[in-house]
């Protein structure tokens, strides 16, 4: 099965849309994140700086209210949104009622970064998809993904420019497949989720693909090994989300985001070395590779 490389020539031919000199905030995007938990109280801080480091013009971060101080004052560009949590830490499934009205004055919602899998965060992210009519961009990563599994396909509402950001793990849990036979035949397991789920796909590896709904298929190589560390893919989560935020489709805005991750951390390895670097580290990046591949 053949799919293009994702290079630099594929992204100049496949632009951002243009940012309009003059354009406010509204006008990039708002972006609201949801996740985090009482044991990771900092990973929507990487997603939501992301977010606004690939253009998006507003943020709101939902996360539990025993979290949520303390992250608006590392970010005060966000809004804060303070949910009650379970037993566990997590975001409770209550919660669900709470963030419906919030989300319908977002243009992109990034669900899943900084929670578990456990039973309340599960019921959690059922409630709010179970209900969810939402015209902008979904992006699902970490629990979110791994909440699918309990999920009817069927009661899939949300139709276009959804993307999924799975590991091989979270890509294990969500199509009910072993890690093994998904390295056996990654490209193919992402086209047939994509076509499962009406989603853009980016299984995340040594090699990455990225994969749509009507097959159109994609491979990136570029990658380095210390993009594996925790909070990564938060960022990338994040990243995506503002592409998308600012006007990218789907597949551009899954693309670009491997891309420029992948470059970040190219970058630092050079700076500091092979591994070692931290996840926080990406983020400043971001805007200086983005409009290096725009001129």
């Amino acid at each position: 099965m053949s799919c293009q490389q994702l290079d630099e020539a594929w992204l100049k031919g496949h632009p951002l849309p243009a940012i309009a000199q003059g354009a406010d905030k509204n006008g990039r995007g708002r972006v609201l994140v949801v996740g985090g938990a009482e044991f990771v109280p900092g990973a929507l801080r990487l997603t939501g700086e992301a977010a606004l480091r690939a253009g998006a013009g507003k943020l709101q971060m939902a996360t539990v209210r025993s979290s949520a101080l303390s992250l608006g004052v590392l970010v005060p560009e966000a809004a804060m949104i303070a949910l009650p949590a379970d037993e566990e830490g997590e975001i409770a499934p209550a919660a669900a009622e709470i963030l419906k009205a919030r989300i319908k004055s977002c243009d992109t919602l990034v669900l899943g970064p900084g929670m578990s899998s456990g039973k309340g965060a599960r019921t959690f992210v059922a409630n709010l998809l179970d209900s969810l009519d939402f015209p902008g961009s979904l992006i699902l990563d970490a629990a979110a993904l791994v909440s699918l599994r309990d999920f009817d396909p069927s009661r899939w509402r949300v139709k276009e420019n959804v993307i999924f950001t799975p590991h091989y793990g979270e890509m294990a849990a969500l199509s009910g497949l072993s890690v093994e036979e998904i390295k056996a035949r990654p490209l193919a397991v992402a086209i047939e989720m994509a076509s499962r789920w009406s989603a853009v796909i980016l299984l995340k590896g040594d090699k990455s693909y990225v994969a749509s709904p009507d097959g159109e298929s994609l491979v990136y190589s570029d990658g380095c090994v210390g993009l594996g560390t925790g909070g990564s893919g938060d960022v990338l989560a994040g990243l995506i989300g503002g592409l998308a935020a600012r006007g990218a489709p789907a597949l551009h805005a899954a693309a670009w985001g491997a891309w420029v991750h992948g470059r970040a951390g190219r970058t630092l390895t050079k700076v500091i070395g092979e591994v070692g670097f931290l996840a926080r580290e990406l983020v400043p990046l971001i805007p200086e590779i983005i409009d290096g591949e725009l001129q």
